[in-house]
């Protein structure tokens, strides 16, 4: 995409941006997903795989209905994705309570991200009065906080209890 002329340009690139932030999000899940130890968090990252689907889906709709199709490659989650397995799955301590404590920040990293996106996208619907998009954006990024806000109770309430209790051994 050249330089955004308007408003439009704007919002089409930032959902194009966020349909390839999910889809790399979504492909980084299961490998988070496999290596956590706790039965919790195991259960939120797959719970948050089929939001990810839902939440892509509905944005590709957005996008069909500005008339436009397609994905911008976001290198902003590329970054977070490869920093994520390379702390959380690469360079972890392996299947511990130490390593549950990594997943879940890498986690709650590319989370904020989509917060982030979800939320331009909205305040972009808004300027462009499109308030039907600004519903369903609203919605995804009440969402995203809300799996954000489980995701830190599960930190607070357990996993890094469990973590303070073990010594990582080289």
């Amino acid at each position: 995409m050249s330089a955004p002329s308007n408003l439009k340009d704007c919002y089409v690139h930032e959902l194009k941006d966020l349909i390839s932030a999910n889809d790399q999000m979504a492909k980084i899940l299961p490998e988070l997903h496999d290596a956590a130890k706790n039965e919790d968090l195991r259960k939120h990252l797959k719970k948050s795989l089929d939001g990810i689907e839902k939440h892509t889906s509905t944005t590709e709709q957005l996008l069909g209905d500005m008339g436009e199709s397609g994905k911008k490659h976001c290198k902003g989650m590329e970054g977070l994705v490869k920093e994520a397995k390379k702390h959380a799955i690469e360079e972890a301590p392996h299947y511990n309570a130490v390593q549950d404590v990594v997943i879940l920040a890498q986690y709650q990293r590319l989370c904020h991200y989509g917060i982030c996106g979800f939320g331009t996208s909205k305040a972009y619907a808004e300027g462009l009065g499109k308030d039907d998009h600004v519903q369903k954006l609203d919605q995804i990024t009440a969402d995203i906080y809300s799996s954000d806000e489980e995701m830190t109770k599960l930190a607070e309430n357990c996993v890094n209890e469990a973590a303070t209790k073990e010594e990582v051994t080289a």
